[in-house]
């Protein structure tokens, strides 16, 4: 038998019951909060945006004045109490028309949505510790171990991060209509990580997939400023949507999430040039769609033939090909490929 019943709540109810000092965010068993101003400007803009947010599971006394316990979501309710206080403002790079404007100074319709904000609540009634204990620990059993991407995720929220999931959400159906990434993958956020590793590209030159965080680090101060280089990846990767439609690429070995990294590369150092690649540029690049598609289609060949001409870039697709040397090797390749 079902021992909760599902609510909808205002975020104008929780502030309420907070001032009546009927919310306690702070049980026994709770994490205190650790939320970086950071991560609560990105939960901000997802509810100022009118984006939904996880659920509040939440126990209500039925004897003690209705007192009402958070069991998990604290840290989601501490960042909204807090910005309603004035406590912080949105980043920049989270949110260009409220950036840097405190909660009361912005416009009446915004404050209004924000006080109607519905947030989804899970709610029991006069738990015993223990069993509250037992609820809390199951949550915590049924958790997925995340992946590097998703922790970077979870940590990271500023230029870096934000650039990387432009890309991805721009690019993430022909990733999946290609046969590069599939739907499951983009559930675990594949397509970030993907994009994540073409803006180290344009940032930095090729690098080891492993220094990705590397980069969220370096490029986590809201002062950065990376649209130059989120242009740049855009008009690479349109330029290889020219090249191969989705469907064309699935039949070519592009389709392989390395080879589509170094395709990607090939295509970037023509047009713009990469740090520390001595590949052959071919600046016409675009004048030279089918010509260049055809290239690579025979080359692609020459992979299905494993031909003895092309054995170290056989040697770099299958080995180590996360790799800086396999890399930069794989995409001087296809550099020379496209410039000759």
């Amino acid at each position: 038998m079902r021992s909760f019943t599902t609510r909808v709540y205002m975020i104008n109810d929780f502030l309420e019951w907070n001032n009546n000092g009927l919310l306690n965010l702070s049980p026994d068993f709770q994490r205190r909060g650790v939320w970086t101003t950071q991560a609560k400007s990105y939960l901000m803009d997802t509810i100022i945006t009118g984006k939904p947010i996880p659920k509040i599971l939440m126990t209500q006394s039925l004897r003690e004045a209705g007192e009402k316990k958070i069991i998990d979501g604290q840290q989601r309710l501490r960042t909204i109490l807090e910005y309603c206080s004035d406590s912080f403002t949105i980043y920049k790079s989270h949110n260009k028309e409220f950036a840097d404007i405190f909660y009361s100074d912005l416009p009446e319709d915004v404050k209004s949505n924000i006080l109607g904000y519905e947030i989804g609540v899970d709610l029991l009634y006069d738990l015993s510790y223990e069993e509250t204990l037992d609820i809390f620990a199951r949550l915590n059993t049924y958790s997925v171990r995340l992946n590097p991407q998703e922790l970077r995720n979870a940590e990271f929220s500023g230029p870096f991060k934000q650039s990387s999931y432009q890309i991805g959400y721009s690019y993430v159906n022909y990733f999946e209509e290609s046969g590069l990434l599939t739907k499951q993958k983009v559930a675990r956020m594949a397509e970030a990580e993907l994009a994540s590793d073409l803006l180290v590209v344009a940032v930095g030159g090729i690098e080891p997939k492993r220094a990705i965080i590397k980069y969220y680090k370096s490029f986590n101060d809201e002062d950065v400023d990376l649209n130059g280089y989120v242009k740049q990846v855009d008009e690479a990767l349109k330029t290889i949507t020219e090249i191969y439609s989705p469907h064309q690429l699935k039949e070519t070995h592009y389709s392989q999430i390395h080879l589509f990294y170094s395709l990607f590369c090939a295509v970037y150092h023509s047009l713009f040039g990469i740090k520390g690649l001595d590949g052959r540029r071919n600046t016409d690049l675009k004048k030279d769609i089918g010509p260049t598609k055809a290239k690579l289609d025979q080359f692609s060949l020459l992979c299905d033939r494993e031909d003895p001409e092309i054995q170290d870039f056989l040697d770099a697709c299958r080995r180590s090909t996360t790799e800086q040397s396999s890399r930069k090797l794989r995409a001087k390749v296809l550099c020379d490929i496209i410039a000759d």
